[in-house]
This record gives C-alpha cells, structure tokens and sequence, in this order.
C-alpha cells in the first residue's frame, strides 16, 4: 500500500510537506500541491478521509443543492457544463460533492438537518424553490453557500450579466435593421428569466421600439418545446416580428423547428437570437446566433468562493457578474422586404 512517505520519496518533498498538502494547508505552495497530487494519483494513493477529518475538523465534502421539478434541469447542457466546471476546482482541491435533499432515511426533515447529519463543509446552489422554508433556514445558518443564477445578500452569489446580454442581443438585430423583435422569455418566476426580460424590454425602451403585450411569451422551463409552441403564437400575430430574442438556447431551437414547420425560412423570413451557447447551437442548421455565457468561469468562480468562504479566507458576501458576449452565426439576417 502506497503511503505519504513513499510520495515523499518520489517527489522530493518532506512527509510533513505531503502530509499538509493532503490536508489542504495554506503554507504549501499551489505548484507543490499540484506537484504532490499528480504523483499520488500515478502511485494510485487514496488519504485517508476519516483520518483528515479528525485532523482538520472537515468533512472534506461539499453538498450540491439541485432541486428542479421538471426532472429536465441538471440535463441542461447550461447546467451539466457550469457542474462540471465547479467539479473539476472542487475535487482538485481534494473536495467530494453530494447531493443534499430534504429527505434523511427516508423521512422528510429539512436541508439544513441534512447538511449537519452529513457533515458537509459548505453548499452550492444550483437550483433551488427560493421561496422555501427549509432553503431559507439553510441560507440562514452558519454553513458556507454560493448560489448560482440568484440574488441575495445572505449568500455568496455568481451570476451571469443577465441584463447586459438581453441588451447586446436587441442591440445587434437593431444593427441589421431589425425593428418588430420579440421575445421568449424564460418567465418572471426565475431570475435568469425576469432579468433576460427586463433587459429586453429596457434595451427596446433605449432603442425607441415599443413592445406590444403579445410580442412577450413565456417559454416555460426553457425546454425546446415551450420555445416551439411560444414560436407558434407569434407567428398567428397579425403583425408578426422579424426576429425573435429567445431567453435561452433550447427555448431558440424550439422556436427555429416552429418557424421551418411553418414553411418560413430562418433566417431570410424570421431572424433567432438563443441565450447560453451551448454545444448544440455551433452544430444546428442554420448555427444559431447567440449570447454566450462563460460557463467555465461561472463554475470555477463559484468554487472559488465557496471554498475560500469554508477556509475562513471569505468573510464578506461577495456577489460576482460573469460578462457575456454575441456569438454571430447564421440564424439572423437582416429584415426581409414585405409588400
């Protein structure tokens, strides 16, 4: 059995030097770490958990609260790369995660009791029913979080530029001459899509366009297929739009499928704009134009935090907006000419 001695050996370093490192000490240099890392892996090395938490009074876990009705969210391509993103800080900084609900041996009892009996070191929110009891007593308590997509001044907050991205997507159809533009909004109940919508509606405002009621629908979930029916009742408008600010990627694809079943073309009838850029949007016909969020940075931003919050290095709740930017591909083109 390989022991911290034998990676000593191998590496070079003191057994006290490999030991602090397993231990997640501040006086071992990141490159060292890294350094003692790599090679216990190769040497197939596994620390003993129960002994680190004796020694650091850690669990050495981080809890994932991922709560999302539709059973579609964590399938989100959004989603699984921002997860993934925070997985790979999370576990190379020597961190396990766990997904927390409010069940413990099958009988209902609460996030935070789930927390404590597991003994979890801090919490990232995914998703979650904001609104809740039990998600407020956990906001509430002394157990580090960080909340992803959300505002709030009782948690560490990582979020994209929302609003700053509606505004860059009306500002590049109004470049191609768009006027009549709509939108699919991912609904007032989440705040990605409150603040997508009203980022939608000020940049209209600035653009001096109006926004008639029936050019806002709700696109439920962000599926594909709340896009294509939210794309079916633009197109009954006597008055349809030219282009269409979808509030996200999936919600697009969807109202692109509605536009082509209804014998027009995208982007010479109808010009899409998706939000997110997943993977899918580069590979679709036509390549959907998009604002793309950093998801990389997103996850790794949170992790960040979150771990800085448990080593006691972040005190103060630090909120962070991640910038976002146009991806123009071959789903807008300027408006048609009508008779």
């Amino acid at each position: 059995m390989t022991t911290i001695y034998d990676i000593a050996k191998r590496t070079g370093y003191s057994p006290t030097t490999v030991s602090k490192a397993f231990n997640n000490y501040s006086d071992v240099r990141e490159k060292t770490r890294q350094e003692i890392f790599r090679v216990a892996q190769e040497m197939g090395y596994l620390p003993n958990s129960h002994a680190r938490t004796l020694t650091t009074k850690k669990s050495w876990t981080i809890g994932v609260l991922f709560v999302e009705n539709t059973g579609f969210g964590i399938r989100h391509p959004f989603f699984s790369a921002v997860i993934e993103s925070f997985k790979k800080v999370a576990v190379d900084k020597g961190y396990a995660l766990m997904f927390i609900s409010k069940d413990v041996g099958g009988k209902q009892s609460g996030y935070l009791e789930n927390c404590r009996i597991r003994g979890v070191d801090g919490v990232v929110v995914f998703l979650s029913d904001y609104e809740d009891p039990y998600f407020r007593e956990l906001l509430e308590s002394d157990i580090p979080t960080v909340i992803l997509d959300f505002e709030t001044t009782q948690s560490h907050t990582v979020c994209s530029d929302n609003t700053a991205g509606a505004q860059l997507a009306i500002e590049y159809l109004v470049s191609l001459g768009h006027r009549k533009i709509a939108h699919i909004s991912g609904g007032m109940n989440t705040f990605p899509g409150k603040t997508r919508e009203l980022g939608y509606k000020n940049a209209m405002k600035q653009q001096g366009l109006d926004v008639p009621e029936s050019y806002v629908v709700n696109g439920a979930f962000y599926s594909r297929e709340s896009g294509y029916n939210a794309m079916l009742e633009l197109l009954k408008l006597p008055d349809r739009p030219t282009a269409v600010f979808a509030s996200g990627d999936m919600l697009a694809l969807g109202a692109i499928m509605a536009a082509k079943d209804s014998g027009l073309s995208v982007p010479l009838d109808l010009s899409v704009v998706g939000y997110d850029d997943i993977d899918l949007a580069e590979y679709v016909t036509p390549a959907l134009t998009t604002i793309r969020q950093d998801t990389a940075l997103l996850g790794s931003r949170a992790a960040d935090i979150l771990l800085a919050s448990i080593e006691g290095k972040q005190l103060d709740k630090e909120a962070v907006l991640v910038p976002v930017e146009v991806i123009e591909r071959e789903s807008c083109a300027p408006p048609a000419r009508r008779n």
